[in-house]
């Protein structure tokens, strides 16, 4: 049976991403006038070519593969942080993100203060942000900090509170980068248990990792980009056990 528009929650459509490196970045006022007639110099590196993907409702996809090839730019483009210079991606439902370690939190405002910030962002009410805060503290497991500026916060401090954050927003889509290697292992067993949970629920997951067990215990479905393409996609196993033959 053929499975209608409506069963994806994420349709990635020939999608090109291309960026410009300027080779001839001046950091000095000297290297600025060195460089007044010659710089700007650029090449452009494409990511990204023809990527093509459909994530039914309820699916776990990891997106595994070396660094540099393109894994985190492609789930930017699904978060429309940034947009494809060729090809679409369409997302159907809610969506939060968990892409940079602290993005969306301002330094000078405390946990709470950045909560209400963060949360909003996403799409929250004041109201729904004051049902859901006592949760979010008691998840991220900082009631001691959480009147502290995060600037005092620690890299472990700051994934705790964006997690917490993320997961409580009851989106129909998560997105999550490498930020979950962040942090001490009792927090990052306590993550992947509410991911777990959350799959139970019938959410729809997109997460980069290098972390191939995780892969392997929380994923339905892996792609490997090689590149700036896919190489493999399919059966979690099957590509991670592919994966690591030609990585190792």
């Amino acid at each position: 049976m053929d499975t209608s528009k409506e069963d994806y929650k994420i349709i990635v459509n020939n999608v090109y991403k291309t960026f410009n490196v300027y080779l001839d970045k001046a950091n000095t006022i000297k290297e600025k006038l060195l460089f007044l007639f010659s710089r700007n110099r650029k090449e452009k590196r494409e990511v990204l070519k023809n990527i093509n993907l459909k994530i039914k409702t309820g699916e776990v996809v990891a997106l595994i593969g070396t660094n540099g090839s393109g894994k985190s730019t492609l789930l930017k483009l699904m978060t429309k942080i940034i947009y494809p210079n060729k090809g679409s991606i369409e997302t159907n439902g809610k969506l939060t993100s968990l892409l940079e370690l602290g993005a969306g939190f301002h330094p000078d405002f405390s946990g709470r203060e950045n909560i209400y910030f963060n949360a909003s962002i996403f799409g929250l009410t004041r109201k729904e942000i004051d049902e859901r805060l006592e949760d979010i503290i008691e998840f991220s497991e900082l009631r001691d900090f959480i009147d502290n500026p995060v600037r005092t916060y620690s890299s472990g401090m700051f994934m705790r509170l964006a997690f917490a954050v993320a997961i409580n927003v009851n989106a129909d889509i998560l997105l999550i980068d490498e930020i979950l290697s962040v942090g001490d292992e009792h927090f990052q067993n306590k993550c992947f248990d509410k991911m777990r949970e959350l799959k139970n629920e019938g959410k729809t997951m997109v997460f980069v990792t290098h972390n191939m067990n995780a892969v392997t215990e929380l994923c339905d479905r892996a792609v490997w980009l090689y590149q700036g393409e896919v190489k493999m996609d399919g059966d979690t196993k099957e590509v991670v056990d592919e994966y690591i033959k030609v990585t190792t």
